[in-house]
């Protein structure tokens, strides 16, 4: 056994393994002790002693903080994994022991959230109502990295051809396209008055710069003939939109399982307004070869279930 394997194996400690997360989540020797509620002194003596048990250095520190080397990024991915793990055991542990019947973490976009998600939700628990459900929203950026470390069970979402790798399984579910919306009362609700040559005088509500839909929505514009409108907010917020729709009488895009919901709420009104965007499926992301649980495969089944009815 090599002397990196025996100290994977046998040395390290969760105590170090929490210093190297600290550590490159703060950047910074102070910040990272204060975090873990122990004196500097104590994080710089456990720092060296996982890199004396290593025989490498694993962060670089400078007047400006620390740094990870190549060995640190690995040790620090390594460290996330494990912690994850960790935390999991201890949950479902945690739940069987008050009662529950396991946990499960799920990445979702909000395409999928109101849509398909709630609904799997709402029939997992109908079989097993002490089942935990953590959600934690973002894109595919933000949350590919958490479910490659195992902090998330499964991701749905939009399956950007972009993001697709071996280490990834994907299945997808159903189509959504792409609506316009706009607040109860909007004046472009009136018959006859969704245009783009309309919407192109409207303040809006689009994607950053760098999305794929930003750059397909003002394709939109320019194959009427038209630029597009100038009075925007950029964001990637669901929050921000619903905001700025309701405050500014901005119009905004989305997808059109999400905007249905809303319109059933209240809260949205979808314009008769074709928006002939190709986007990719909805579906589900999983880590290829990884075993699931029983509580995320039950989650598995409820979605593909949903999908099923909503396709």
């Amino acid at each position: 056994m090599s002397k990196i394997d025996r100290v994977l194996r046998s040395n390290l400690k969760l105590r170090h393994l929490q210093l190297l997360v600290a550590l490159d989540q703060f950047r910074h020797l102070g910040r990272a002790a204060e975090f873990l509620a122990v004196t500097q002194p104590a994080v710089s003596k456990t720092l060296a002693e996982v890199e004396r048990m290593l025989g490498m250095a694993l962060f670089e520190r400078s007047t400006r903080g620390t740094e990870p080397t190549a060995a640190g990024v690995s040790m620090v991915r390594f460290a996330r994994s494990v912690l994850a793990g960790f935390e999991r055991t201890r949950d479902e542990m945690a739940a069987e022991a008050s009662g529950a019947r396991g946990r499960t973490s799920v990445g979702a976009m909000v395409v999928a959230t109101p849509v398909l998600l709630a609904r799997a939700v709402e029939r997992l628990k109908a079989r097993s109502d002490q089942t935990t459900v953590m959600v934690e929203e973002g894109d595919l950026a933000r949350l590919l990295p958490k479910l490659r470390l195992g902090e998330l069970d499964l991701f749905v979402g939009r399956l950007e051809p972009g993001y697709a790798a071996p280490d990834l399984e994907t299945e997808a579910l159903y189509d959504d396209p792409m609506v316009a919306v706009v607040r109860p009362g909007h004046a472009l609700l009136a018959p006859g008055a969704a245009s783009w040559q309309a919407l192109a005088g409207q303040p809006c509500v689009l994607p950053p710069p760098w999305a794929s839909l930003r750059v397909k929505l003002e394709q939109q514009f320019y194959a009427h003939g038209l630029h597009p409108p100038v009075d925007i907010v950029e964001t990637a917020s669901f929050l921000s939109q619903l905001t700025f729709v309701h405050q500014r009488g901005a119009v905004a895009f989305m997808a059109r399982g999400v905007a249905r919901c809303h319109a059933a709420l209240g809260t949205l009104a979808m314009l008769d307004l074709a928006v002939p965007i190709d986007l990719p499926p909805v579906g589900l992301i999983t880590l290829r070869g990884q075993p699931l649980t029983p509580t995320t495969g039950l989650l598995l089944q409820c979605l593909r279930e949903v999908a099923g009815e909503l396709g």
